[in-house]
């Protein structure tokens, strides 16, 4: 026995031989050189741009992109559609890209929406950012904008995203949780990270669970600079503005329809656009003169901070509108590349230096997934305008380039491809002065953690706070160490003390008065320590409606898709006196039928079931109506999943429009003690139906469905 134990040990200490164990050792490179600071790019100044001889940064961010293979490490999981852009009216005041300037161009768009954290296989549901990443086939070039449904991003400096996305994804040892923030490793970062609070409150609300990638907003994050003709400089931040609203679902809802539909996003863009609904979005610009810099009480290229649309508003230029799914799957929406690089003459960077790493690092993780310099070649990346350069061979080269010349200059090939003067579309760089020390550093701007994320929290309405507090009680609950927890209740105590509050009556446990310092751990080793802390919340503005989904417009109710809840014998006037004005205001009706196939109304015709009641669940649905007809309630009566169907309904705060005998039906769920509730329409009246869907919810009703058994 002793013997075979030694035997099967042979291989467990043949891979000690390379286990690392890192308690206690001092941090280096792969070369074995030990690390100053990992936190922070080296740069032309604390607000410089970001040097290209910064090895460590470069060393960091390669290996980072190179450990998937072959997915995408971040927003893995995506889908997507083609359409078209139209400008309003000329930015030739700010810009002189064609895609601003001309009304006469309708520039075709590629869109990928995603998820960040989960693998390819994860649900489309997950708490979590989604990615918004916009390729315009210009008549000058590729235009990327590569951006979120979030307006900024959790961390400062491109050199940590590899430990925040190290911190969130499944926990080494084990592989788990998949596409989940509620975990250790996570929170050991956050709570020791401030400059990730705005984002993580807003991955606590309900924008991280969004009820379509048709409703949700996009932004480009970055303060990018607009350059017009003239060459003269505007910051600006772009923003994507959804007319069919900003929605979301439950955290109830969102595990459900997990398990009813894990494709449930992807399955809804899919659909919309074959139905002839096209999702449509207006592109937004927040213009920032150039000598309005420093105006503000944070700093402009901190990307962690958005500007209030109070402070500066959207101005709406032009409309997005997506009308065509992806043929191939694989050919399209995987292989698309974004990067945030690919811009046209009129667009150009800022030295926030998060986006100044990801201008090196796309490239990079693009040679890592699509395996060759070539990715430019693959059809959906290619621009409709010609290309003419000098690059030549490697892996999956599609261009067969003629002559002898690859270089330049030349006379073999009479000097061609020639160069580009900057009025003949050349691209040219805007000329910022650079006067500053070469230093590894983060400016002190850039210290103030608490005040966006409280202003976040303060401009939330009353249910909107209250699912954040469940959001923090959910994924704190699932932390396991008690001193992460603890650290990050003192943290959000710094943000609002009553949130931190309820956070803490829920776990179980007290705020506490002082925890280990500094508070922000993530300096380096020689760094002035408190010159790198938060400092004081301020109260710069009391709220911003824009920050509230209750407060963003919405159109109506098209693409809204309504569950009819019948059996054989339903009321066919009741049916059709509902129906009409319901797809005439663009809703979705579909039968949910007792059983699949066909179902008869009481006037003997057949009607197609679109979903048997067997095979779906109330959560994939935005609303519900449920027909009269004896036989049909009878049948209804006879079935618990239908009265499972209503009480879900009536939880997740939906609208529910009844007709004659079903509010018998109603009367034997919880719907009995919500028949005054203003989202519940007895007896037909479309119109009110149509007006209760359109308010998406009704939230006064969520205190007293939470009651109603999951």
């Amino acid at each position: 026995m002793e013997d075979s134990k030694k035997e099967a040990s042979k291989k467990i200490e043949d891979l000690k031989k390379n286990t690392s164990n890192l308690k206690g050792k001092t941090m280096t490179t792969n070369q074995g050189l030990k690390v100053n600071d990992t936190n922070n790019s080296l740069k032309a100044g604390a607000r410089g741009a970001s040097l290209l001889e910064d090895f460590i940064l470069r060393e960091k961010i390669t290996h980072f992109d190179h450990e998937r293979i072959p997915e995408r490490i971040v927003h893995a999981r995506g889908s997507g559609a083609h359409g078209y852009f139209e400008l309003y009216e000329s930015q030739e005041k700010y810009t002189k890209a064609g895609i601003f300037t001309d009304t006469s161009r309708k520039t075709p768009v590629f869109v990928r929406f995603s998820t960040v954290a989960g693998s390819k296989g994860s649900a489309d549901l997950a708490r979590d950012v989604r990615g918004f990443a916009t390729k315009f086939y210009t008549d000058e070039g590729v235009f990327d904008l590569v951006g979120n449904n979030m307006p900024i991003f959790f961390i400062q400096d491109a050199m940590k995203f590899p430990d925040l996305i190290h911190s969130v994804k499944p926990e080494p040892d084990r592989e788990i949780p998949q596409a989940a923030s509620a975990h250790d490793t996570f929170y050991d970062f956050v709570s020791h990270t401030p400059e990730t609070l705005h984002n993580q409150i807003w991955l606590m609300s309900d924008r991280a669970i969004p009820r379509s990638f048709r409703m949700m907003e996009g932004f480009g994050i970055h303060t990018f600079r607009l350059i017009n003709a003239e060459g003269k400089s505007h910051f600006v931040k772009f923003h994507w503005k959804p007319l069919l609203g900003v929605k979301s679902v439950t955290w109830d809802e969102a595990v459900k329809i997990h398990g009813a539909d894990s494709d449930f996003h992807r399955r809804d863009l899919w659909d919309a656009i074959e139905a002839g609904q096209y999702p449509e979005w207006e592109l937004g610009f927040q213009i920032v003169p150039e000598e309005d810099e420093h105006k503000f009480d944070f700093d402009l290229l901190d990307p962690t901070k958005l500007i209030p649309e109070e402070m500066v508003p959207v101005q709406r230029i032009g409309k997005m509108t997506l009308n065509r799914n992806p043929d191939n799957f694989f050919a399209e929406t995987e292989q698309v590349a974004f990067h945030p690089g690919h811009v046209v003459q009129g667009i150009d960077f800022t030295n926030d230096p998060l986006l100044q790493g990801r201008l090196f690092s796309y490239t990079d993780t693009q040679l890592s997934r699509l395996g060759s310099p070539n990715f430019n070649e693959i059809p959906i990346n290619r621009p409709v305008n010609e290309i003419h350069n000098n690059q030549r061979d490697a892996h999956m080269r599609m261009t067969v380039n003629k002559g002898k010349t690859a270089y330049f200059p030349n006379s073999i090939g009479g000097g061609c491809p020639h160069l580009a003067k900057i009025a003949e579309g050349g691209f040219s760089h805007y000329e910022e002065r650079i006067d500053a020390k070469k230093v590894r550093e983060r400016s002190e701007s850039f210290n103030d953690h608490f005040s966006q994320p409280a202003l976040f929290y303060r401009s939330l309405t009353q249910h909107e706070q209250e699912h954040v507090v469940q959001a923090y009680s959910f994924e704190l609950g699932k932390c396991t160490y008690d001193h992460i927890k603890e650290r990050m209740l003192y943290i959000l105590a710094q943000i609002d003390e009553t949130l931190a509050s309820k956070v803490a009556s829920n776990l179980g446990m007290e705020i506490p008065s002082e925890i280990d310092r500094p508070l922000n751990q993530a300096i380096g080793a020689d760094a002035d320590v408190e010159k790198q802390q938060p400092g004081p919340k301020k109260d710069y503005l009391d709220k911003s409606e824009a920050l509230s989904q209750e407060f963003l417009p919405s159109e109506g109710i098209a693409t809204r898709k309504i569950a009819v809840l019948a059996g054989d014998g339903f009321s066919e006037s009741d049916y059709n006196k509902m129906k009409k004005p319901l797809e005439e205001a663009g809703a979705m009706v579909q039968i949910v039928g007792t059983h699949g196939g066909s179902i008869t109304c009481d006037k003997g015709d057949f009607h197609k079931v679109a979903h048997a009641l067997m095979t779906t669940e109330s959560v994939v649905f935005d609303a519900l109506y449920i027909p009269g007809g004896k036989k049909n309630i009878d049948a209804l009566m006879k079935q618990a999943k239908a009265k499972k169907f209503i009480n879900e309904t009536l939880k997740h705060c939906k609208a529910i429009a009844l007709d004659s005998e079903a509010e018998e039906l109603f009367d034997a769920t919880y719907g009995k003690d919500f028949k005054d509730d203003e989202a519940v329409i007895i007896n037909g009246k479309p119109q009110e139906f149509i007006d209760a869907i359109s308010k998406h919810r009704n939230w006064k009703r969520e205190k007293a469905a939470m009651e109603i058994p999951a």
